[in-house]
């Protein structure tokens, strides 16, 4: 199933614009980012309504509040030098 949920205006800044099973489509300054679950696994059981709640933070990050999730638009444009990284606890980086 996927949700269309284009609702760019002119002066929007960022928004979500497709949300489907793989992933979810947002804009950035006028460019569109695919984000896969893959990548951003701890957004694939989010609520749409959380998923929909994504802000412009500064020049060069977007954050989701709701998800508590901040992601730099750098690592939008060039993933690849952006591994994944997940820290479960304080002992992890011993």
């Amino acid at each position: 199933m996927q949700t269309s949920l284009n609702q760019n205006t002119s002066d929007t800044l960022v928004s979500v614009l497709m949300i489907n099973a793989q992933g979810i489509m947002i804009s950035v300054k006028g460019n569109d980012y695919f984000l896969s679950y893959n990548r951003i696994p701890w957004m694939k059981d989010a609520s749409i309504r959380n998923v929909l709640n994504v802000k412009l933070e500064g020049r060069d990050a977007i954050s989701w509040p709701d998800l508590d999730v901040d992601l730099e638009i750098e690592s939008l444009r060039h993933p690849e030098r952006y591994p994944l990284v997940m820290k479960r606890n304080d002992f992890d980086n011993l």
